[in-house]
């Protein structure tokens, strides 16, 4: 199983990552790493802790460690390009009290102030029974929260802003990594029209267009998909949905990308 590929604005496919990942060999259950404990220890000792913040991760920290809780049965997301809250806890899982956040990652930092349990549960972006009616349950403005899945634990990820970008080319590729092994129906691969400016608007599915729908995908950890594009340049946002075969149970996942 190998490692997940870093994620940063302006990086490549190939670049290193800054946090480990901690994956049991069960695949059942996701943990959190001993260097994320570490480092949360080495931030309160700089920082500080509110004690409402410092509650959420205790929580999710339970969460984690409880047999039929909400990650114990682990699921996953796009890890490149990185989704929002995937791209969040990577770059900041191990410092996410550090004020500077809120100056060199806005976006993140009021993902991480709104609801920490968004990052630390980075693979648990679904919803259960779309019955493949997607538009009828995640509305426009709310597409990379999944329609306020999961109680709105994921509400921040929909905020209009600079999110952190990762640099593609015309011609690229999706990487999903399935902890649980859940395998896939299809995979369906949006990107923004030209002209939309995830910056300053909300995203619609009108502002999408669909450039890639998969057949099935038999269980494993990592998927690939390959993405073909023309005419793009600059910002944009890769939207991909995935259809797990497990069950009616479907990923909406927000990846900003700069096409260079």
């Amino acid at each position: 199983m190998g490692a997940l590929p870093g994620v940063q604005e302006g990086a490549t496919h190939e670049a290193p990552p800054k946090l480990p990942v901690h994956i049991p060999h069960s695949g059942k259950r996701e943990t959190v790493s001993h260097e994320r404990c570490h480092g949360y220890a080495l931030t309160r000792a700089r920082f500080g802790v509110r004690p409402a913040l410092l509650l959420s991760v205790l929580a999710a920290l339970l969460i984690a460690l409880v047999p039929g809780s909400g990650t114990a049965s682990a699921h996953g997301s796009v890890v490149d390009p990185a989704s929002r809250n995937y791209g969040c806890w990577q770059r900041w899982g191990s410092d996410f009290q550090n004020p500077a956040m809120a100056q060199q990652d806005p976006m993140c930092w009021q993902a991480w102030q709104d609801n920490p349990n968004a990052m630390w549960n980075w693979n648990g972006l679904y919803r259960n029974g779309s019955a493949g009616n997607f538009q009828a349950v995640v509305p426009d403005g709310q597409l990379c929260s999944g329609g306020h899945t999961e109680s709105g634990r994921y509400n921040s990820l929909d905020a209009v802003g600079p999110w952190k970008t990762t640099n593609v080319a015309p011609n690229f590729t999706v990487h999903l990594y399935d902890q649980a092994s859940h395998g896939a129906d299809y995979f369906l691969v949006y990107v923004t029209r030209q002209g939309f400016d995830p910056t300053t608007q909300p995203l619609r599915w009108s502002d999408l267009q669909l450039l890639t729908r998969t057949g099935k995908y038999a269980p494993s950890n990592n998927y690939d998909i390959d993405v073909h594009t023309s005419g793009l340049t600059g910002r944009h946002v890769v939207y991909t949905i995935w259809q797990a075969s497990h069950m009616d149970q479907t990923y909406f996942l927000c990846s900003d990308v700069n096409f260079s």
